[in-house]
C-alpha cells in the first residue's frame, strides 16, 4: 500500500512582485511514494508556479516544502537529482537528431558509456524512433517531439516525475504510448507522478487522485471515484467545471 509520504507541502504562499494577489494561496498537499497525482485547473490557476517551486526554479514567498524527507529550502541541489521534469513547452536543441539531444542531456544528468547508450537507444525503440532517431528534432512531427520531450525528462530514471501538460497537441496513438509507457515506470520502478492536464478522462483514468486548483487554491482533492461521488456527478469533467465554472480563461 503507498503511504509513505514523498512531497510534503505545507502552508505554501507564492506572490509575483506588483501582484495584488497570490499565485498560491497557503497550499497544502501531501504525495505518497509511488503515486501518480493529478494536479487539473484552468489556466492561470497556479499549476505551473507550484511546478516551478518544486522543481526549484523559483522560491516562494513563505511556506514548506518537503521532498523525499529533504527540506527544499536547505537540500535543493540533492532534490533536484531526484526530480525528472517534462515541460509544455519542448526543450530541445532543433538542429540536433533526437538521439545527439538524448545524449547531450543524458550527460547533463551525470549518465556516460554504456549505460547511457543503453537508456538512450532503448527509450528510442520504445518510442518508435527506429527510422528517425538521427532525422533532426526540426524535422520531426508535433507527436515525435513530445516523445522525444518526454525520454529527455525521464532518462536518468527520476524518484520524482513532474509532467506539464505532456501530451497536449498530439495524435492519440502517440498521447496512449506515452501514457502507457509512463504508469509502466510508475508501477516498475516504483516512481512518484505529478501530472497536469486539460484532458479530464485522461486525468481519471491515470492518475491515482486529483487536486483541483483555481486561483491559487486547491478546491478539492481525491481519488477521481471519491470526487464524482462526493459531487454527485458523472465524470471528472463535470465535478472541474462545478468546481471552477464555465468562464472561459485565458
Amino acid at each position: 500500500m503507498k503511504t509513505k509520504p514523498i512531497i510534503s507541502v505545507h502552508e505554501l504562499v507564492k506572490n509575483y512582485p506588483n501582484s495584488n494577489h497570490n499565485a498560491l494561496n497557503s497550499i497544502c498537499l501531501t504525495i505518497s511514494e509511488g503515486e501518480v497525482m493529478g494536479l487539473l485547473g484552468p489556466n492561470g490557476a497556479g499549476k505551473t508556479t507550484f511546478f516551478s517551486i518544486l522543481c526549484g526554479l523559483l522560491l516562494p514567498t513563505r511556506g514548506k516544502v518537503v521532498i523525499d524527507g529533504k527540506s527544499l529550502d536547505k537540500e535543493q541541489n540533492l532534490i533536484k537529482q531526484q526530480i525528472g521534469v517534462v515541460p509544455q513547452d519542448i526543450a530541445l536543441y532543433p538542429t540536433l537528431s533526437g538521439r545527439e539531444n538524448l545524449f547531450f542531456i543524458g550527460r547533463m544528468y551525470g549518465l556516460k558509456g554504456s549505460d547511457l547508450k543503453n537508456r538512450v537507444d532503448e527509450a528510442l525503440t520504445n518510442f518508435g524512433f527506429d527510422e528517425n532517431r538521427n532525422k533532426a528534432v526540426k524535422n520531426y512531427s508535433g507527436g515525435m517531439k513530445r516523445r522525444i520531450n518526454l525520454i529527455a525528462g525521464i532518462l536518468h530514471q527520476p524518484k520524482i516525475i513532474l509532467l506539464d501538460e505532456p501530451t497536449v497537441g498530439i495524435d492519440v496513438q502517440s498521447r496512449i504510448a506515452m501514457m502507457e509507457y509512463l504508469k509502466n515506470i510508475n508501477q516498475q520502478q516504483n516512481a512518484t507522478i505529478i501530472y497536469t492536464s486539460h484532458y479530464m478522462e485522461q486525468a481519471a483514468q491515470f492518475c491515482d487522485k486529483v487536486a483541483i486548483l483555481d486561483e491559487g487554491n486547491i478546491l478539492e482533492k481525491g481519488t477521481p471515484n471519491e470526487l464524482i461521488e462526493k459531487h454527485n456527478c458523472d465524470n471528472l469533467e463535470e465535478v472541474f467545471i462545478q468546481l471552477t465554472g464555465k468562464k472561459i480563461r485565458d
